[in-house]
């Protein structure tokens, strides 16, 4: 029985939008990672850790960080994330 999992955009997004979920990369292994801190207190502690596991396994890892989290990542910002980097990881913490 396949169950259909819905993902919510937790921005303030006035009208619902579909979009088929991106394929996994089989490994990581070879690719750049970005590790994204929304600014959030503690949220770089996290990713700290994340960036530190990563690099034991020889990931490339990028890092960068928004101005404030209640806000979406400025344009540039996001452009060069999907420049930069073949995944991220978003952290936040309270």
């Amino acid at each position: 029985m396949k169950t259909e999992l819905v993902m919510l955009d937790p921005t303030s997004e006035l009208s619902p939008t579909e979009r088929p979920r991106r394929t996994r990369p089989s490994t990581i292994d070879g690719l750049t990672i970005g590790l994204l801190d929304i600014s959030k207190r503690r949220g770089d502690v996290f990713l700290d850790r994340i960036e530190e596991r990563l690099q034991e396994r020889g990931i490339s890892v990028r890092r960068y960080r928004k101005p404030r989290f209640s806000t979406l990542a400025p344009p540039e910002l996001q452009h060069q994330i999907r420049n930069e980097c073949d995944l991220v990881i978003e952290g936040l913490a309270d």
